[in-house]
């Protein structure tokens, strides 16, 4: 090449080449599946369950969810600070993540089924400004202690607390568990794992 172009020309030649490759690493990572943040999950199908909206008096059964991206949590209302911190992370989150929002349902299984009315729940609900968008769920102890089970949750009644696994559980369209994370996570990580799961068909 050098022979057949003057040293102008060939570092023109040369800096198009370069161009082009970088042109094509970039479309070969644009290309590339992006990665979740939580800790993954082996997909397994997420165990169903059915449960009541306490706020609306709705029957939610996971399953019916299928189709969507779930965002999973447990949570009291009496909690004073991982319960509320997780509210504002989801509800900055979904503020984040715009439109594709629609697309996820925001779920909340109450580990409390004392204190957990469905007064109580009216209140954290409007209070975190989620209203229309998180389905606080409440059972009786035994429907609520096979779910906290199924998932993996311990959860400790003390005389004015609970003590309870700190955990969101993110669920793909297909309904497998993808990802585990905490309520130290941040609203732009979480809305990032979101917009990818929302992302896939």
């Amino acid at each position: 090449m050098l022979a057949l172009y003057g040293y102008r020309e060939y570092n023109a030649v040369r800096g198009m080449r370069h161009a082009t490759f970088v042109v094509i690493l970039t479309a070969v990572a644009a290309c590339a599946p992006a990665r979740l943040i939580g800790e993954p999950l082996p997909s397994p199908i997420a165990p169903n369950f059915v449960l009541t909206d306490g706020a609306t008096g709705e029957t939610v059964e996971l399953s019916s969810l299928s189709g969507r991206v779930v965002l999973l949590t447990f949570l009291f209302t009496t909690c004073v600070d991982t319960c509320p911190l997780t509210a504002e992370t989801i509800r900055s989150a979904r503020d984040k993540l715009g439109d594709p929002a629609k697309d996820v349902a925001f779920v909340a299984i109450s580990v409390d089924p004392i204190g957990d009315t469905p007064a109580a729940t009216q209140r954290f609900v409007q209070d975190h400004r989620l209203v229309g968008t998180l389905r606080y769920l409440v059972g009786s102890r035994a429907d609520l202690t096979r779910v906290w089970q199924d998932y993996g949750i311990v959860q400790i009644q003390g005389s004015q607390s609970v003590a309870h696994s700190d955990v969101i559980y993110l669920v793909d369209r297909r309904a497998r568990a993808r990802v585990l994370l905490h309520s130290t996570v941040t609203a732009e990580e979480l809305a990032t794992d979101l917009r990818i799961l929302t992302s896939e068909r």
